[in-house]
């Protein structure tokens, strides 16, 4: 019988067989190098939910269900779902509503939600002054030159439409009064609406909410009512053409004219 201790080979001297080594004090396992991964349940709920809304396709006013149902089908308690809830109402996608009618609608669509979380983001940077308004508008020539670009290639008579009507709405007006604040906003939405691109219609709607209205505020009578609505009209010249070249150089312009009157009363 062989044992652990060396044996005698009639081939030569003795020789230890094979043991199992014993563990050492190096042998101890490392530490890990990373933290292990704990599922947040609440922005698991937020996410589920916001992936049925985009997947159902549904609408705002929509019912998604109650919040006992919710937390059923979840498999959670009601505090976790109200944490997942509150995620999504602070975005803008969901509203809770108490009542024998209540419950858990939709509020926006996703791409609504995110713009309005964006836009109010953006306002409260303003506001703080972390961010100022010709930063804005340097970042505006970004996302609008484009946009103009693509409203020149995609423009129907739907567009046209829009374009002119708002114009037309805007002239006679003075740019610090409500009435060419409001047609401005929509000269632009519908260029924003023309270019097709939803991403980048998500991602500009600050300029609407948050940029155009501080700029009149700001700028108020500075600002010259022709001159806009001029520059407004060779940008639909271009976008009725479908030259892209040229609306997106006319759309530049328009930004830049707003900087020189932004620097100027700066100075």
């Amino acid at each position: 019988m062989l044992s652990g201790f060396a044996v005698a080979s009639a081939d030569g001297p003795a020789r230890r067989p094979y043991t199992r080594r014993m563990p050492t004090a190096t042998d101890a396992p490392k530490t890990p190098r990373f933290a292990a991964v704990h599922a947040d349940a609440s922005e698991q709920i937020a996410r589920e939910i916001r992936m049925y809304v985009e997947r159902e396709g549904l609408r705002p006013g929509d019912r998604i269900g109650t919040e006992h149902e919710l937390a059923r089908e979840f498999g959670v308690s009601r505090p976790t779902l109200r944490e997942g809830l509150r995620r999504l109402a602070g975005a803008h996608l969901i509203r809770v509503q108490k009542g024998g009618a209540g419950g858990v609608f939709v509020d926006n669509t996703p791409n609504v939600g995110i713009g309005r979380h964006v836009s109010e983001s953006i306002a409260a940077m303003l506001e703080s002054k972390s961010v100022t308004l010709c930063e804005l508008l340097e970042a505006r020539t970004f996302l609008e030159v484009p946009l103009a670009g693509l409203a020149a290639e995609n423009s129907n008579e739907e567009t046209m439409g829009a374009l002119a009507e708002a114009i037309a709405d805007a002239s006679g007006h003075d740019p610090a009064t409500d009435e060419f604040r409001l047609a401005d906003a929509r000269f632009h939405r519908a260029i924003a609406v023309a270019a097709g691109n939803d991403l980048l219609l998500t991602f500009t709607s600050w300029i609407l909410d948050v940029l155009q209205p501080s700029l009149i505020a700001y700028l108020g009578s500075a600002l010259d009512a022709e001159s806009i609505i001029g520059q407004h009209q060779a940008i639909m010249r271009a976008i009725r053409r479908h030259q892209r070249t040229a609306a997106e150089r006319a759309m530049r312009q328009h930004i830049e004219y707003m900087m020189e009157v932004l620097r100027s009363v700066d100075a």
